[in-house]
């Protein structure tokens, strides 16, 4: 058995730089068309040149794989001519509280501050991508984020916001409020609850941010994907980030499942009979909120075993990705 994906597209991407870039994004080429390229590198990427520079980085780490960066900007509070420079080479512009998550330190300290950029980002067409969280208890912060999304829907109501990463059954429900949201969703979201992370001894390969929720937020979640949510599309969020930094008392977040997002979620929708609702979660409904046409790439899938690395090396990284060991039923052709 098999299955054949058009063009997949992961919408929101961790690629880092350097060395580590160069092992992880031939990975993520491997498996997809494209991907949305988070900005919240150190320094992050906020200007026409370092948008440019990093792209081009990226694609030489990709090599001959066909893979299109879609590129985005660290918020900040840009000007009209500002934004106008950095319109034809971006995506969107991605918006982190300040401290909200790894590199974040020069996000939006007060949501009044970004409005003036916001207000020309709506007359522009640029896409705000936003990390929903607030400075609150941690199983608090998502939930208590959702009216800034309601206020910033309701107030720029031709913005097109995503919601990054959503964890809660909240969310979910936002969605059908405002026509102008939409959302990413992780591939561990839809799996794991806050009690595989630590209900036992402490996992911290699966430990990221937003923190996983209780079963009820994924089974939202899961749902919504599994229906085929119209606005609803997968981002992986893949954050790789080196052993030392993970296996430690202070252990970083993010979840690295880039190299095996595509035979895992197909594993999970066969799971729920699902199959024909993941292309639409993958690509289409992505291509249709966003009018982007992706590079022309079939990825197809086999229904044989994969094992799951213990861990990926190269460059003198290593990076341990989510369930290292396991098996699962479908592997990349």
């Amino acid at each position: 058995m098999k299955l054949e994906l058009n063009s997949p597209l992961d919408m929101h991407l961790h690629l880092r730089d350097g060395d580590m870039m160069k092992l992880v994004a031939p990975l993520s080429a491997d498996s997809f068309a494209g991907a949305v390229i988070m900005p919240n590198l150190v320094p992050p990427v906020s200007s026409v040149e370092e948008v440019k520079s990093y792209k081009i980085r990226i694609l030489e780490a990709c090599g001959d794989r066909v893979f299109k960066p879609y590129m985005t900007a660290f918020f900040k509070n840009y000007t009209e001519e500002e934004l106008t420079q950095l319109k034809d080479y971006i995506f969107g512009i991605k918006l982190y509280p300040a401290g909200a998550t790894t590199n974040s330190d020069g996000g939006v300290k007060a949501m009044q501050e970004a409005e003036k950029t916001i207000s020309i980002m709506q007359e522009m067409g640029i896409p705000l991508l936003v990390h929903g969280e607030s400075h609150g208890f941690v199983m608090d912060r998502e939930a208590e984020f959702l009216a800034v999304y309601r206020d910033l829907a309701s107030r720029f109501p031709k913005l097109r916001i995503c919601m990054e990463h959503i964890t809660t059954a909240s969310a979910v429900k936002l969605l059908d409020e405002f026509e102008n949201l939409c959302a990413t969703v992780t591939l561990q979201h839809l799996i794991i609850t806050l009690d595989d992370v630590a209900g036992g001894m402490l996992r911290p390969h699966l430990f990221c941010k937003p923190i996983a929720k209780r079963p009820e937020d994924r089974e939202a979640l899961l749902q919504a994907a599994l229906s085929g949510h119209s606005r609803l599309m997968f981002g992986s969020d893949s954050a790789p980030h080196p052993i030392h930094a993970k296996e430690s008392c202070g252990c970083a977040a993010g979840v690295f499942t880039a190299p095996l997002a595509l035979p895992r979620l197909t594993t999970l929708f066969e799971e729920h009979g699902c199959l024909d609702k993941l292309q639409g979660f993958v690509s289409d409904n992505a291509c249709k909120l966003y009018g982007i046409t992706p590079p022309v790439k079939k990825v197809t899938l086999i229904r044989e075993s994969m094992e799951i690395p213990t861990a990926y090396e190269a460059h003198g990284q290593k990076v341990v990705p989510m369930d290292a060991g396991c098996v699962l039923p479908w592997r990349l052709a």
